[in-house]
């Protein structure tokens, strides 16, 4: 009786260890669950989805964010000023947008400390784009002529800048109120001499629209002393504060997306058309294309690496701003960026 009585409290100590086992093996389950549980993610484009989405799709595509703990929602606004509100009132978490209007943001009166952590435009795609056929050919040209403005433009508000440190006498140039809509078409039926826009857009869809490359003067902002950077990736500075290795996180699979663009623009075109509604693969190649040698792969990011500044230079061009835009408190670069986010500089250089 001993003996039965000795193998059945055995048989109930095992049968509790191994539940235990199994009780505690689920426990552990559930915990390393809610550790592989990504973190929501929602980022803003200024614009409808093109070929400048191109490393953030990558990213996507190839699984970079989720092999972050991210799981990344992309949505689009209309234009900068919308993408920024976004972050700042908390519906986003991050945004593409330039960083000249975020220099403008941060002067308003009780705007949040918003900066941007990434540079993906090196150069300003601010350009004026003429027909050479107009007589224009240099910035020189531009006197006594008309140029098409859209509202929404951001390049005009460093016109006013750049014409006087190029001589130019702003008076003698005719800016034409139009819609963003009928920039190109308006140029292309030659109802103005030029337009001020974007070099990866307007001129890339003026070619499009069957506008001799031969005749396009593309006259960008970066050749005739423009020190503004372009487009740059902002936080909201909660999720900064809260969660800075998502941020870090989110950076280095933008930066990986970046290389595999670069690498890889052919590939990168194909998932950014499978995604736009009617896109033309063709006219996005040319897109990104333009954007690679004139904006993201400068001499400065073959140097410095990509998604970061020089502080010399953010300075000198946000001076260029307040030639013409009155501050509060002119920020400085530290007001504007924050490198703090971005990996060290071997993770960075374009090979």
């Amino acid at each position: 009786m001993r003996v039965i009585q000795t193998i059945t409290c055995g048989i109930l100590t095992a049968l509790i260890a191994l539940l235990g086992f199994v009780w505690m093996g689920a426990g552990a389950s559930r915990a390393a669950s809610e550790v592989r549980q990504p973190i929501a993610i929602q980022l803003s484009l200024d614009r409808p989805l093109d070929a400048g989405a191109a490393p953030f799709v990558m990213a996507s595509a190839r699984g970079l964010f989720s092999a972050e703990g991210l799981a990344v929602t992309i949505n689009t606004v209309t234009g900068s000023p919308a993408a920024i509100a976004r972050v700042a009132e908390g519906s986003s978490d991050f945004a593409v947008v330039d960083i000249n209007e975020l220099i403008r943001f941060r002067d308003k009166s009780g705007a949040p400390p918003i900066k941007a952590v990434f540079v993906l435009f090196n150069k300003s795609p601010y350009a004026i784009v003429a027909r050479k056929s107009r007589g224009i050919h240099t910035l020189s040209d531009i006197e006594g002529k008309t140029v098409g403005v859209a509202e929404s433009d951001l390049s005009i508000r460093l016109w006013p800048a750049l014409a006087r440190h190029n001589g130019i006498k702003t008076a003698s140039v005719k800016l034409y109120k139009i819609s963003a809509a009928v920039r190109e078409p308006i140029l292309s039926a030659g109802q103005v001499d030029a337009v001020a826009g974007f070099s990866y857009l307007s001129a890339v869809n003026l070619r499009d629209r069957g506008v001799p490359d031969d005749d396009l003067a593309v006259l960008r902002y970066a050749d005739y002393g423009c020190e503004a950077y372009g487009f740059a990736v902002i936080v909201n500075p909660a999720l900064a504060a809260a969660k800075p290795e998502a941020v870090k996180g989110f950076l280095r699979a933008v930066i990986v997306g970046t290389h595999l663009t670069l690498k890889e623009p052919e590939r990168a075109v194909d998932e950014v058309v499978s995604r736009m509604d009617g896109g033309s693969r063709e006219l996005e190649l040319q897109r990104l294309q333009t954007l690679i040698s004139d904006n993201i792969l400068t001499g400065e990011v073959k140097r410095n690496g990509i998604g970061g500044i020089d502080p010399a230079r953010l300075d000198r061009s946000i001076d260029q701003i307040a030639e013409d835009f009155k501050f509060q408190k002119r920020p400085s670069a530290a007001d504007i960026f924050d490198d703090g986010f971005l990996p060290p500089l071997d993770g960075r250089l374009i090979n």
